[in-house]
């Protein structure tokens, strides 16, 4: 399997979503494999991200699973259209760990990101200074690409696309700034910015908040644009980072990011945390 037909984060987004419409339409593989004149493989490899599909066997399965909402079929067919998009990311070789360039394409194609960081600053919130003092146990170059890739995703706070950002951040986080004054600063600084920003949302989650789940790891919601939105949860790790798309987990972590937002600080009150810290 060449590069070229590898799965990509929209083709299995896309082979989810057409699975979850035949189960709920009641219809087996087969059945779906009748209707495009086809053998049972190719509706596999369709449901399992490895092959695209065709505009026109796109709207023969929206008959036969019974899907009426125009902006719902419009959505899948724009999502078949970018499967093989070529994003600023795609080129940039075995540098970039295949989980992180899923992470990357979610993040693209999200209109709003919930994330909840207990010892770091959010990535889209970080200096350029930050950055490097987050990566200096990398080799030279790679600190560079990594830079060079977090400074890029930035640019979607610019909200041309509609983009919205909701943060929580712990405490802690705003301590562990190490390095020189004029970085811990400087992020802090950076951090007040753009909390001011239309489109994004800073809360400080304080030491003495009390939440039912006392240990919380990191983790991101993405939802994704599309008719209806999906929620994507991202927990990264040291050697790169974990989807979950089912229900039960994408609810169970909606249900933990209410209550991180209801026990932190304001987004007022949390500025305030901020320039008390200067």
């Amino acid at each position: 399997m060449t590069q070229s037909d590898m799965p990509t984060m929209r083709s299995r987004r896309l082979g989810s979503e057409l699975r979850r419409l035949r189960v709920e339409a009641g219809l087996r593989v087969q059945d779906a494999a009748d209707a495009l004149e086809c053998g049972h493989p190719k509706i596999s490899q369709i449901e399992n991200g490895k092959r695209g599909i065709r505009p026109l066997d796109l709207t023969v399965l929206f008959k036969l699973y019974g899907v009426e909402d125009e902006r719902q079929c419009a959505s899948l067919r724009r999502l078949a259209k970018e499967i093989h998009k070529v994003d600023w990311w795609s080129n940039q070789g075995p540098m970039l760990r295949d989980t992180l360039k899923d992470c990357l394409t979610l993040e693209a194609d999200s209109e709003l990101v919930r994330t909840y960081e207990s010892m770091v600053i959010p990535g889209l919130l970080q200096t350029e200074a930050y950055m490097r003092q987050t990566f200096s146990v990398h080799p030279p170059e790679r600190v560079e690409l990594l830079v060079k890739t977090r400074m890029k995703r930035k640019e979607l706070l610019d909200n041309q696309g509609g983009f919205c950002l909701r943060t929580v951040i712990d405490v802690p986080a705003l301590h562990r700034i190490g390095g020189a004054p004029d970085v811990v600063r400087g992020q802090l600084e950076h951090l007040q910015q753009v909390a001011e920003r239309p489109n994004v949302k800073v809360q400080i989650l304080p030491l003495d908040a009390v939440l039912p789940q006392d240990q919380l790891p990191p983790f991101t919601i993405f939802r994704q644009r599309g008719e209806p939105p999906a929620d994507i949860v991202w927990l990264e790790h040291i050697t790169g980072g974990s989807l979950l798309e089912q229900r039960q987990d994408v609810l169970r972590y909606s249900t933990a990011w209410d209550e991180l937002t209801a026990a932190a600080l304001s987004p007022a009150a949390s500025q305030q945390y901020i320039r008390d810290l200067l």
